[in-house]
């Protein structure tokens, strides 16, 4: 098959590329925008990685996982419990696949 002919696989994020699944795509996606506002509230709060691990109710070793983005380390569940102690709100939004 020429370099021409080979058809190109496209997809609508990283995750669905990565991942074997539609469903664990969609698992990874919601946990980085989750991560990535954990990340923002550590950047900018202004504490030691050790006062916000305790604020979080985390160790420092489990922030410093969160802050070098080690997702596979991370369930849904542990960064929505993690933002609520930040005083952040988690919505969800449901819509149709594209």
């Amino acid at each position: 098959m020429s370099r021409k002919s080979a058809k190109r696989a496209t997809f609508a994020s990283v995750w669905d590329a990565l991942e074997d699944t539609r469903e664990a795509a969609a698992n990874m996606r919601m946990r980085a925008e989750l991560m990535i506002e954990l990340q923002r509230y550590v950047t900018v709060g202004g504490l030691t990685q050790s006062a916000t691990a305790r604020h979080l109710g985390v160790t420092q070793p489990r922030l410093n996982d969160l802050v070098r983005g080690r997702i596979d380390k991370f369930s849904l569940d542990a960064l929505v419990v993690m933002l609520a102690r930040a005083g952040r709100r988690v919505a969800v939004k449901v819509g149709k696949a594209a």
